[in-house]
């Protein structure tokens, strides 16, 4: 393409698909809604639209749970995430402490109420074991009373804070 006059610059570059971004999905907090987008090479990728549950982790006890997602509490970035339950990266979102509560009881044999039952000599020499580091954070308990942990959300997927990130929020 020619220049009409001197002062008008000529286009150097053309510009194809590789340059053109997709907008953001801003995935909200509901019943589990996910699209399939072509991408490059005929392969598929996955948008979520809504999600309602996500794998999260417990760090200290190295153990992984799928789980329900509560609430968006907080978000660094921006407050209007939080008003519209939007799930992005890094956000701290409340998860249902549920499935976590069980697997605490049943590993370690110390439920939240006492419950006796009897054993045989090998599984209560294992349990006592256990219990040496039955050791709950003490504001972790207090979550775990009411039902609902605080996470950090990445992919709907994430971890429970613990120690200083916790005593932050």
């Amino acid at each position: 393409v020619l220049a009409e006059t001197p002062a008008t610059s000529v286009r150097t570059q053309v510009l194809n698909g590789l340059n053109i971004a997709k907008k953001g999905t801003n995935t909200k907090l509901g019943p589990k809604r996910i699209h399939e987008v072509r991408v490059r090479g005929g392969n598929k990728k996955f948008r979520a639209l809504r999600l309602d549950s996500g794998n999260f982790s417990w760090g200290s006890e190295s153990i992984t749970k799928k789980t329900r997602i509560i609430a968006v509490v907080y978000n660094a970035s921006n407050n209007e995430l939080v008003r519209t339950n939007t799930l992005v990266k890094g956000a701290i979102i409340q998860i249902d402490a549920t499935p976590f509560r069980q697997w605490f009881e049943a590993h370690y044999a110390q439920p939240l109420e006492e419950l006796s039952k009897k054993r045989s000599n090998h599984v209560q020499r294992k349990i006592d074991s256990r219990k040496e580091d039955a050791k709950v954070d003490p504001l972790l308990d207090d979550q775990f009373t009411t039902g609902r942990l605080y996470g950090q959300c990445g992919r709907a997927d994430g971890y429970i804070l613990e120690g200083k990130e916790l005593e932050f929020y």
